[in-house]
């Protein structure tokens, strides 16, 4: 299976915060022949690990943004609350996916009137999500509930992973099965290598809900050192300024010097300056401080924790058209898999 194959079966994959089961299932069925074992926590983490000694974490978040059904109408329309943090200029028109308790998969449309009975003001107006419906093509609440659907159902905008042109793809949930995918190559490649150390590779539940399933793993395997990968704002697009985009796209990983959530260690930035530049692998830095990530909550767990992060550059996160660069994300796995066979220096 293809590098591109791979993340398509990544993106297409359901995995609300929250519910993150189905993405977990890809994930384990692709790093199971690389690890010596694997665990899924009380949260739903899937932690995976090879080899003996002090231990390197490496961490990548599997769910995506979405919404949980918070109440089913009489006429049969769904109204949404959000999981992770979403733009309501987006949400209008856009078809979305519900996820039954039963597994099964209902499509909708989040309704939007046409310009022709709006008036003017109307028109400019951004419909926040609380005013917004799904259309399930139900005509009461009882056929709603006879479609599986009932209150606190996870549903998410989907489109299919595609292929815009050779070397650059669409789909959703890039932040952050960009960064699974980094993490699962990079047990694939380093399989028949010994390394210095216990190697630990978590998958976590829960980021865009608040570093929840990160924070808990990271206390659950005591890391030495860590880093996040993540897939992250690129907005190399007309409209903002350079000193504004907080990374770009062709130009390679992105190292994080400070977000949020952390203000990473120059030792470790350095470390990682260092090892692309011996690999003549390219990077640049994302700008300060947009965003936050895993490593905020892995870094102050267990009297606190060497913790940086690198990521993929993604236009349009959070959205169902995320798009990136094959060529950014292969030299993210080359950082990731040289920082690895170089961090038991950092022990």
């Amino acid at each position: 299976m293809t590098l591109v194959e791979k993340l398509e079966r990544l993106s297409n994959a359901f995995g609300v915060a929250g519910f993150e089961d189905e993405v977990r299932e890809v994930i384990l069925d692709m790093v199971s022949p690389y690890v010596d074992s694997w665990e899924v926590d009380p949260l739903g983490n899937l932690i995976c690990s090879r080899g003996e000694g002090e231990t390197v974490m490496l961490d990548a978040h599997m769910d995506e943004v979405g919404f949980m059904v918070r109440w089913i109408e009489e006429d049969g329309f769904l109204r949404l609350s959000p999981l992770g943090g979403w733009d309501a200029r987006i949400l209008l028109g856009h078809r979305i996916t519900v996820r039954t308790r039963g597994g099964e998969k209902r499509l909708g449309v989040i309704g939007a009137a046409p310009p022709h009975i709006l008036k003017e003001e109307e028109r400019k107006r951004v419909v926040p999500l609380e005013d917004l419906f799904v259309d399930v093509g139900a005509r009461s609440r009882a056929e709603a509930e006879e479609l599986g659907i009932h209150l606190g159902d996870p549903a998410t905008i989907h489109y299919p992973f595609q292929e815009i042109r050779e070397g650059y793809v669409t789909g959703k949930a890039f932040d952050d099965r960009a960064g699974c995918l980094v993490a699962i190559e990079a047990l694939r490649l380093l399989s028949q290598e010994e390394l210095p150390y216990r190697l630990v590779v978590n998958f976590a539940v829960c980021e865009e809900g608040g570093l929840r399933g990160a924070k808990a793993a990271a206390y659950r395997i005591a890391p030495n050192l860590a880093l996040a990968l993540e897939g992250t704002i690129g907005a190399d697009f007309p409209g903002v300024p350079q000193a504004k985009q907080p990374v770009r796209l062709g130009q390679g990983p992105a190292i994080t010097l400070a977000d949020r959530s952390i203000i990473v260690s120059p030792r470790l930035v350095r470390f990682l300056e260092e090892t692309a530049e011996a690999e003549g692998i390219p990077y640049q830095y994302k700008l300060p401080a947009y965003g936050g990530t895993d490593a905020g909550a892995i870094h102050t767990e267990r009297g606190g924790i060497l913790a940086g992060v690198i990521s993929v550059p993604c236009r349009y996160i959070h959205s169902p058209v995320s798009t990136l660069l094959l060529s950014d994300l292969e030299a993210t796995l080359r950082l990731t898999v040289a920082f690895l066979r170089r961090a038991g220096d950092l022990l």
